[in-house]
């Protein structure tokens, strides 16, 4: 079966089960509050110049918008493009080789400022990148992974003052990238990293250039060919990891 929606509202609520179903989105404007939910394989949530073989992002351009997905299966995808202040995205995916991509305020339309982002997964294989803020005018991020499997990849990078960033991985043989960088002094940059499992690679850098950053990590297990690098520098550039 294979459905597709095109949606242009202020507010609403999608759910579609099957295999190969397409949801596609375009929203501008105030006060939106969205929630899709998708149920099955090779189902795709993605923006309105998506074609065969080729997916683009899904747009949302506003503020105070809230953005709740739910997609439950195996190879499905998920890319969009949030140009928002205010914004709350709540996330939850179960299954495994499924692709998430999101980016916060690429363009630096609105700053990206005051956003509260929760991502819960439960599966094996899947890739996640979940990028926010392009310049150091964004301020005040709490963002929170719960991530349960094995073969996991998460990518991050958080340009923003006020950051918060808490991560809980339960598995083995995940993989974390993160990179954040702020200016403002009297902000700063908290990363906390939860892990229990066996092999993992972990790249954390901390490259603010005024902001005080912190970082924790606890990690419970692992074998002689797990990594762990971690780099601040308030020069705002590495070269390691």
């Amino acid at each position: 079966m294979k459905n597709k929606l095109i949606s242009l509202l202020a507010v609403f609520c999608i759910g579609v089960t099957g295999a190969d179903n397409e949801i596609y989105v375009d929203q501008s404007g105030t006060g939106a509050n969205i929630d899709l939910e998708q149920l099955g394989i090779s189902n795709i949530i993605g923006g309105l110049e998506s074609t065969a073989g080729n997916l683009t992002a899904f747009d949302l351009d506003g503020t105070g918008l809230t953005l709740d997905i739910n997609m439950i299966g195996n190879t499905n995808k998920f890319l969009g493009d949030i140009l928002a202040d205010s914004f709350t995205g709540v996330y939850n995916f179960t299954g495994s080789t499924n692709t998430f991509t999101i980016q916060v305020d690429p363009t630096n339309t609105y700053g990206a400022n005051s956003s509260n982002q929760n991502v819960s997964v439960t599966g094996s294989g899947n890739t996640f990148t979940l990028n926010q803020g392009t310049t150091a005018l964004a301020a005040t991020l709490d963002l929170d992974w719960i991530i349960q499997g094995s073969n996991n990849t998460v990518t991050s990078n958080i340009n923003i003052d006020g950051a918060t960033n808490y991560m809980d991985i339960d598995g083995s043989d995940n993989a974390v990238t993160y990179t954040g960088t702020g200016v403002n002094a009297s902000a700063g940059g908290y990363f906390y990293l939860d892990h229990t499992g066996g092999q993992r690679t972990f790249n954390i850098q901390q490259l603010s250039t005024q902001d005080n950053d912190w970082l924790k990590i606890i990690s419970i297990g692992g074998n002689a060919s797990s990594t762990v690098c971690v780099v601040q520098n308030d020069q705002g550039t590495s070269t390691s990891c």
